[in-house]
């Protein structure tokens, strides 16, 4: 039995973007799916979804689309990691790469580094665009309100998935555009294995939300410690959220589990979610913009 869990971001969205939410969750999810129910192992399943969801125009913060930072260019943050063998690649402050998550992958499978950043990350790009193909007109226009507010850096749509393939192997990414406004130069939990991504032989996750307090917390490592140590799952989720809170922040967080299982938790006004489970033929799925602050498991004995 495979399963896939896609996060758009926790957060603020708006009603009327709810919809490109919703269809680009679904865009994601089918494209992901698709690797899985042909026998892909789940790394390809996650770069894949991510990537679709980098590419989307019209929602998410993540490759094309991002958040601008104050002085209006885009810096992009990605990870990867593959939970048999816990390799993992990662990019940050990249500025001319339409999929960084892709690039992350590269980083992982092409070089002795874990994170490159900047003009490094960069470098490695094959085909390099102009940044400002990465701004979209929603964008824009979002950082212009920011600078009338003159408000501090606010607002964070990441985007991740993590998966259980056919074989029993875990796999998690994550990537964001940072946060409206921020410093050139910044870097939140995405990009960083352990804090905003992370993957093993028995779970894999993916957060978004405040990148500064869940830097902090080490939220997915503390999560799949706890996880290791007999911590029920409800529990576990529950206290990465208050260790998040704790910290000054909030948001959410997607998992997959060896044995089949799903999980997610947000404490913000929404999270953009899309999940997938089971074998052959026989699926259940949710795709949907969740507006209910809750920490939800779904046992892999439910599933079918």
């Amino acid at each position: 039995m495979a399963t896939l869990i896609l996060h758009g971001g926790a957060g603020r969205i708006d009603d009327a973007r709810v919809d490109a939410y919703e269809r680009g969750l679904r865009a994601a999810l089918d494209e992901g799916w698709l690797l899985l129910d042909h026998g892909a192992d789940a790394l390809d399943a996650v770069v894949a979804a991510v990537a679709t969801m980098e590419a989307n125009p019209d929602a998410f913060n993540a490759g094309v689309g991002s958040s601008p930072t104050r002085d209006g260019t885009v810096e992009c943050d990605a990870c990867v990691m593959d939970g048999r063998d816990g390799r993992s690649g990662a990019v940050a402050v990249v500025t001319r790469a339409r999929s960084p998550v892709a690039l992350a992958r590269r980083v992982m499978e092409h070089s002795p580094h874990v994170l490159i950043a900047g003009a490094g990350a960069d470098a490695l790009v094959s085909e390099p665009i102009d940044n400002a193909e990465l701004l979209t007109p929603y964008a824009r226009a979002q950082l212009e309100r920011w600078r009338a507010r003159r408000s501090p850096p606010t607002g964070s749509a990441t985007v991740g998935a993590v998966a259980l393939d056919h074989h029993g192997a875990l796999a998690a990414a994550t990537s964001t555009g940072g946060v409206l406004g921020q410093w050139p130069g910044r870097i939140g939990d995405a990009p960083i294995p352990g804090a905003g991504t992370y993957a093993d032989v028995h779970v894999a996750i993916s957060c978004t939300g405040k990148g500064e307090a869940f830097l902090r917390a080490v939220t997915a490592k503390a999560l799949a410690e706890r996880l290791a140590a007999g911590t029920a799952l409800d529990a576990a989720l529950a206290r990465a959220l208050a260790d998040v809170a704790a910290m000054g922040g909030s948001g959410g967080l997607i998992v997959a589990l060896a044995d089949g299982g799903l999980a997610w938790a947000f404490d913000t006004e929404r999270l953009a979610l899309a999940w997938r489970a089971g074998a052959a033929a026989t699926t259940r799925e949710h795709v949907a913009v969740v507006t209910s602050p809750s920490v939800v498991s779904v046992s892999a004995a439910s599933l079918p």
